[in-house]
């Protein structure tokens, strides 16, 4: 059918303007100088155990993950390394803290690239030209990582506590040192657990470096207040154009972080959506229970292979407007629906029946339409 018009203004594009850094590639995933902001998480498994840390991977690679990283504190995770690399569908980074050689086992491992915590590994820094020398031969980078946690102790005595310029100082010493080496395939990371703190630090590289930025605000916390620190940093630095690939880091098992490290980036416009569940917050007008139906709504869709907009509404106040708007929508009221299908009322059913419904009208707009999935009414996708 064609678009209705609801005599709304045409929103302006939303994307932001990237920063052009210098581009890495962790295995097959380019990082930086334009391509696509990627998504990381860390298993949560013992490396040792290969079997539970690739189940752990290929769950996180269902969900859309881009690039996983595995601890290696001990010798045994170091071995376990090359039987993991060769069955992970991701390119997979070794963590590497305080011991050195675990550096040179990871490179040996074929892993796609390594994640160094200066701050805490013994004498790093008199092993840079013989690190930086293993990775150029194995077209490996090196992701620089200084968490507030563990900040170079010489710079906690000068700036007092991890300052934003205390971060990006350890950052950009640690460079300079791969770059006298002419290593330069480095990504940076600067982690506190205050969003302000990581966005002030991203901000400030960004104006001194041309290297891909990893964004993460660690011991962010559990799923809801990691998940709203997170976005509130990523939402403000990819809003400028700062940040190269996200970590979500929640006290939360790895999957959930993938998640809500896709809904940030589509809620940015910077990744394709999928589902997406428009659903109103709630009040006195309500005659269904909105947020269980919304719950139901949403499991039942979950793992939907099509892009879809879902509007799930509870009164006719803005319930018919949002529905017209949605690929599917339902507006409630006295026990019944109104099926909603790109704009047009399809259906009226009991309120028992709505989430059936809608799986049934997604069905059929699949078959019927599948190349109108995922557009706005003004034909823009989002």
């Amino acid at each position: 059918m064609p678009p209705i018009d609801l005599g709304l203004p045409t929103p302006p594009p939303t994307t932001p303007v990237r920063r052009r850094s210098r581009q890495i590639h962790v295995g097959d995933v380019p990082v930086g100088g334009g391509a696509p902001v990627s998504v990381q998480t860390m298993t949560t498994t013992p490396t040792t155990d290969i079997d539970a840390t690739l189940q752990q991977i290929a769950e996180i690679t269902a969900a859309g993950c881009d690039i996983v990283r595995v601890a290696v504190p001990s010798a045994d995770d170091a071995a376990a390394l090359p039987a993991i690399v060769a069955k992970s569908k991701l390119p997979v980074i070794a963590d590497i803290h305080f011991q050195p050689r675990y550096v040179f086992a990871a490179i040996d491992a074929g892993c796609a690239a390594v994640r160094v915590n200066p701050g805490n590994i013994k004498k790093f820094d008199d092993r840079i030209a013989e690190i930086a020398a293993a990775a150029f031969a194995a077209d490996v980078p090196i992701r620089v990582g200084v968490n507030a946690g563990s900040l170079d102790p010489r710079l906690l005595a000068k700036y007092g506590r991890a300052t934003p310029e205390a971060l990006v100082e350890s950052a950009l010493w640690e460079c300079s040192l791969f770059e006298e080496h002419g290593f330069r395939d480095l990504k940076i990371a600067v982690k506190h657990h205050d969003p302000l703190t990581v966005i002030t630090a991203n901000r400030q590289l960004a104006e001194r470096c041309d290297y891909p930025l990893h964004l993460g605000v660690t011991e962010a916390g559990t799923v809801l207040q990691g998940s709203v620190k997170s976005a509130v940093a990523f939402g403000i630095l990819l809003g400028e154009g700062i940040g190269d690939t996200i970590r979500v880091s929640l006290s939360a098992p790895p999957v959930e972080q993938v998640k809500a490290g896709i809904h940030i980036l589509q809620s940015l416009g910077l990744r394709p959506r999928r589902l997406e569940i428009v659903s109103c917050p709630g009040c006195g007008r309500l005659q269904v229970d909105i947020h269980h139906l919304a719950a139901k709504v949403e499991a039942a869709f979950d793992g939907f292979p099509h892009p879809l907009r879902i509007a799930v509404m509870g009164c006719v106040v803005n319930g018919p407007g949002e529905s017209r708007e949605a690929d599917l929508g339902v507006s409630c009221g006295n026990g019944k629906g109104q099926i909603y299908r790109k704009g047009e009322v399809v259906r009226t059913v009991p309120e028992a029946k709505i989430v059936d419904t809608l799986l049934d009208e997604a069905l059929r707009l699949v078959e019927e339409t599948p190349s109108a999935l995922g557009e706005t009414q003004d034909g823009a996708g989002r």
